[in-house]
């Protein structure tokens, strides 16, 4: 199968899927990862457009260790997806004729900041705008509209998983590739007093606990018409 898993910021697939990911990869399937938002704003003292170059070669390195076949940047500024959300929208069809999958992960789509709210927006909408052969000609080979899964919120809020995945085996390659990540990772221990690797561990660690292993990821479907099916897509 080829899996498309789309995220925000550079971290953001990192915190929610990795483990996931990791496990696709290990068995065989193509995995593709995608961040819209190039995460330009993410820092007080790294001014944008050194951070948006420190942040795609961070994403490069750490999809490549979860196994992906590459790594996507949309490439539109932190803040201003709802303002960009067209151009946005244009380069995700891109991607998804590119790709070609057999299903989606992206944010749910209630989180808690704007910026992921969009993106899922944007998804649901790309996936659907990419089967339509004459929206975006510019890109060939429309794609077949797929199932979607809605990977975790940012600390479990508000968000009641249906679907789980034990990562048990993949927990310790997903925190040393979210440890590739350094620019936030440094940044939110020395200013904000997070150890946020511990903290993913620990979300890791509570969905293990409600499903009956040691450390899982926990997803929601999408239930619109022509997303849903009967197979087990996850591993």
């Amino acid at each position: 199968m080829n899996v498309l898993a789309i995220g925000c910021h550079p971290d953001d697939l990192e915190i929610a899927c990795s483990g996931t990911l990791a496990r696709l990869a290990k068995e065989g399937h193509n995995v593709y990862m995608v961040h819209v938002a190039n995460g330009d704003m993410g820092h007080a003292i790294i001014m944008p457009p050194e951070l948006r170059d420190m942040r795609e070669q961070e994403a490069i390195k750490a999809g490549l260790m979860v196994g992906a076949k590459k790594v996507y940047n949309v490439d539109i500024g932190d803040c201003v997806l709802g303002r960009d959300f067209q151009e946005g929208l244009r380069r995700l069809v891109g991607v998804i004729r590119e790709v070609q999958p057999d299903f989606i992960i992206t944010h749910n789509p209630e989180d808690y900041m704007q910026d992921h709210v969009e993106v899922s927006k944007m998804v649901f909408e790309a996936s659907f705008t990419a089967s339509v052969p004459h929206m975006f000609p510019e890109f060939p080979n429309a794609a077949a509209v797929v199932p979607i899964y809605y990977m975790d919120t940012l600390a479990g809020h508000g968000f009641e998983p249906e679907l789980y995945v034990d990562i048990t085996d993949e927990i310790d390659l997903k925190l040393e590739a979210l440890k590739c990540h350094e620019s936030q990772i440094k940044w939110m221990l020395e200013h904000d007093k997070i150890d946020f690797v511990e903290w993913v561990q620990s979300i890791s660690r509570f969905r293990g606990l409600q499903s009956g292993v040691q450390y899982a990821e926990g997803f929601r479907t999408c239930k619109a018409h022509s997303r849903v099916t009967c197979k087990r897509l996850l591993p």
